[in-house]
This record gives C-alpha cells, sequence and structure tokens, in this order.
C-alpha cells in the first residue's frame, strides 16, 4: 500500500503543478512592507511597518472594504502600481502560476482622481511594463480585466466600460471587464446596457456575485451575460441554479480563505467548493486579496486538500479547470492542460 502524501510532498506537488489565477485583486497582493515603501514615497508621517499591518485586520466585510481603501490610496504614481504590479507578479511565479487573470480597481483610481481622463493612461503604463518584464523573466502570461465598483454610480461604471474598451485595441493583455464593490447596495441589472456594449467590444465579462447576497443575485449576474462569477458562494441554496451553472458550464471563481476572513463563511471546511467540484461544476481555486487574507493560491489548493479531502487527482482537475475557465486562446490552454496531465 502507497503511504500517504506528506504535507511537503503535496506542497511541492501544488507548486508544480501548472495553474491559472482567475480571481485576483492587484491591490489586494500588496503586502504590509510594500505598504511601508509605498507610504514613504507619499506620507507626510510614513507609515511604520506595525501601523501599515493594523490595516489589514478586519473582522467582517465592511471592516475589509475600509482597509482595501487605505492601501489602494497609497498608490499614487505609474512607478508604485509597477512596483505593486512586479512584486504580485513574482509571487505568483514562485507558486507555480503560469497565467492570471488581474482585477484593477479602475473605478476607484477615477473617483479618487476627481475623474480627470487622462489619469489612467500612465498608470496603465507603469502596469504593462511589469507584465512585459514578467512575460520575459518569469514566464508568466497575465490578462487584465477593468473592475467598475457597483456600489458607484451605473455613470461611473460606464467610464470603466467605456476605457476598457476604448484601449482594448492598443493592449490586448485588457481581456475583459468586471463588475465588483458591496452586492448589498447595488445589483447587476442596473448595468445590462454595459455588458451588452462591453460584449460587443470584443471584452469578456465576469462579475462578482454571491458573495454578500443570496442566489439571486447570481441568477442576475447571469442574465445581465455574465460568463464567469467570481465567489457564487450562496449558489448552493438554490438547487436549481446549481444545475444551471453545471449545464452552461459557468466557470467560478472560488475564494474559500476570503469568505472566511469577511465573515460569510463560517470555514473553510464548509465552504461549498467540495459540493460544486462533487456536481460537476467548473469550479476554480483563488486567492482574491491574499495579502489581506494571509493565503495564496497555493496555500487554497493545500487547505483544499487538508480541509476537504482533495486527492492529487483532484487537484490536478482544479488545475485543469483554471486554464480550461481562462480567457487563453485554445492552442494556449491545450498546451498547459497536457503540461498538467505530466505533473507527478
Amino acid at each position: 500500500m502507497d503511504r500517504p502524501a506528506s504535507r511537503s510532498e503535496t506542497e511541492s506537488f501544488i507548486r508544480r503543478l501548472p495553474k491559472a489565477e482567475l480571481h485576483l485583486h492587484l491591490e489586494g497582493t500588496i503586502t504590509p512592507a510594500t505598504l511601508v515603501e509605498l507610504s514613504a514615497r507619499h506620507d507626510a508621517e510614513p507609515l511604520t511597518l506595525d501601523e501599515a499591518e493594523a490595516l489589514y485586520q478586519f473582522s467582517n466585510f465592511s471592516e475589509f472594504i475600509e482597509g482595501f481603501k487605505a492601501v489602494t490610496r497609497r498608490l499614487v504614481t505609474p512607478e508604485d502600481y509597477e512596483l505593486a504590479a512586479w512584486r504580485m507578479m513574482q509571487g505568483l511565479a514562485a507558486q507555480g502560476v503560469v497565467h492570471a487573470e488581474v482585477y484593477i480597481s479602475v473605478g476607484v483610481i477615477y473617483l479618487w482622481r476627481d475623474h480627470d481622463p487622462h489619469c489612467f493612461e500612465p498608470i496603465f503604463e507603469g502596469l504593462e511594463r511589469s507584465r512585459v518584464r514578467a512575460e520575459r523573466e518569469l514566464g508568466l502570461s497575465l490578462y487584465w480585466i477593468f473592475d467598475a465598483v457597483r456600489h458607484f454610480t451605473v455613470p461611473e461604471a460606464e467610464r470603466v466600460f467605456r476605457k476598457a474598451a476604448e484601449m482594448r485595441s492598443g493592449y490586448p493583455a485588457i481581456v475583459g471587464i468586471g463588475l465588483g464593490g458591496d452586492e448589498r447596495q447595488a445589483g447587476s441589472v442596473p448595468f445590462r446596457d454595459l455588458y451588452q456594449n462591453a460584449k460587443e467590444a470584443g471584452l469578456r465579462l465576469t462579475n462578482h456575485a454571491g458573495e454578500t447576497t443570496g442566489p439571486e443575485a447570481i441568477w442576475e449576474a447571469l442574465s445581465v451575460g455574465s460568463e464567469r462569477i467570481g465567489h457564487a458562494l450562496s449558489a448552493i441554496q438554490d438547487p436549481s441554479l446549481v444545475h444551471e451553472l453545471k449545464a452552461r458550464r459557468i466557470p467560478l471563481e472560488l475564494n474559500p480563505t476570503s469568505n472566511v476572513r469577511t465573515g460569510v463563511c463560517l470555514s473553510f471546511a464548509w465552504h461549498p467548493l467540495r459540493r460544486y467540484f462533487d456536481e460537476g461544476l467548473l469550479v476554480t481555486l483563488n486567492s482574491d486579496d491574499p495579502a489581506f487574507f494571509g493565503s495564496d493560491v497555493t496555500n487554497e489548493y493545500l487547505l483544499a486538500h487538508k480541509e476537504q479531502g482533495f486527492t492529487r487527482d483532484e487537484l490536478r482537475q482544479l488545475a485543469s479547470n483554471s486554464i480550461v475557465a481562462s480567457f487563453l486562446p485554445d492552442s494556449a490552454k491545450a498546451q498547459w492542460l497536457a503540461r498538467i496531465d505530466a505533473t507527478d
């Protein structure tokens, strides 16, 4: 009889697995140490490391949002964004992530820069410098998803959607749009026309839904054309929705530790990841905001093994799901799927 794999052996296997991360917010990857560097650049009284670390402590979703805002306010110049992106990409490559699709809070950038129509392009150039460097030096491919904030106004979101469509032709790495923010304040229906326009512009459509709300929010997200659903925690409450997600092969960007840390899920063991997987849904594991939640994507795979009994073959399937659910071209998907199958 084969002996059970040790934690270190399982972790090594997970790191070797080529995988994609599909639900990751750039701003949520900024560590306290990097925040101290940013603060030294811009604050009259720079943060100490202890003060920076305190911003990452929270007990519910609303407090998390406040901490996220405090971190994001220290991103001021294109060079700040370039630094944050490069540190993020180094961390991804070290985990065996070969492809990432990363949310940028474009809506927040516009709001905090007094809606200056020319403020974003220099910032994006900084992000692109890191992306090109990561592709060259780390072998990591990366796409950008422009994220609008649903609890701002529809016109604010329209600015983000329109900018993604305008810039897409010059920057192929801009692959899609998303709708984040506080679901308790705004659903998806008000943004239906924006989603339709984005689709016509060739953008892929993602949406946060069912994180702090019930399954009706996921139905609503599907009704406006969302191709991938972030969180989808509450889908388990509605068997007909689970059936719909399975029948349509809608990818789910699951973030178990994120949901535990924001208080919307009791524990990793309680998270519906295992039930969704066993039902045959196209589930992927992601870290969301790893600097805040203390768990990167490698650790999410490890917790799936430890807390929900995922075997090596099932972990391999999760990695394959991440590639299938990505917006990569079919040729690239086929290459990575073959590499995953060959990983031992």
